[in-house]
């Protein structure tokens, strides 16, 4: 494997899971617990969701040229990453809360304190799992991603499903400890960038 495959896998696992951290600051300035085993779902169902968009990407790929495979990649990644771009503009426009007709997991990003149903301050398992759909949406499109331009797809699900677990860890705690609120939407700022980067270094 080349570096720059190595390095492309890195960056789509970083760039996938930069709402956890936004979200787990959320939870750490609010004293929100993400027990290991509801961060450990979170992250399965990033990495299995990474899996099968990466699966079907390949499949793709053995019907279609392979630069065609290239430029469907990157056309893919760049478009998820300006509407990160975008979502994070309408969040910083809107200070109530959006109706549900929204969408629930876009509602979900913006306050992720709504997750915790019943109101515990902890992140339950049931709750883990409608909160790691939502997380999942951009591993989605790096999934795909690496399966249409040939990237080691089980690579990348692992690069995804670890980043998930450690960045959800981590900044939850960095939340808790230095309540650093304004971080969550920069960190959609700087996942939104970081995809279209991605997808324009595809390109050459």
């Amino acid at each position: 494997m080349s570096s720059y495959h190595l390095l492309a896998i890195l960056a789509i696992g970083l760039a996938s899971n930069l709402d956890n951290a936004g979200v787990g600051i959320a939870y750490g300035v609010r004293k929100i617990r993400i027990p290991w085993y509801s961060n450990l779902a979170v992250a399965f169902i990033s990495f299995l969701g990474t899996l099968l968009s990466g699966a079907f990407g390949s499949l793709l790929a053995l019907w279609i040229h392979p630069w065609i495979g290239h430029a469907v990649g990157s056309v893919v990644i760049i478009a998820v990453g300006i509407w990160v771009l975008l979502q994070s503009s309408k969040e910083a426009q809107i200070q109530e809360i959006p109706p549900p007709s929204a969408g629930h997991f876009s509602r979900l990003l913006r306050n992720p304190e709504e997750a915790d149903k019943d109101s515990s301050k902890s992140i339950s398992l049931s709750e883990a799992m409608i909160l790691g759909t939502a997380l999942a949406m951009n591993a989605l499109a790096g999934g795909f991603n690496a399966g249409v331009t040939e990237l080691n797809i089980w690579l990348t699900s692992l690069s995804v499903g670890i980043f998930s677990y450690l960045l959800f860890a981590l900044s939850a705690w960095f939340g808790e400890k230095y309540a650093a609120e304004k971080l969550g939407s920069r960190a959609t700022i700087i996942s939104g960038v970081l995809l279209i980067v991605i997808g324009l270094g595809q390109m050459w």
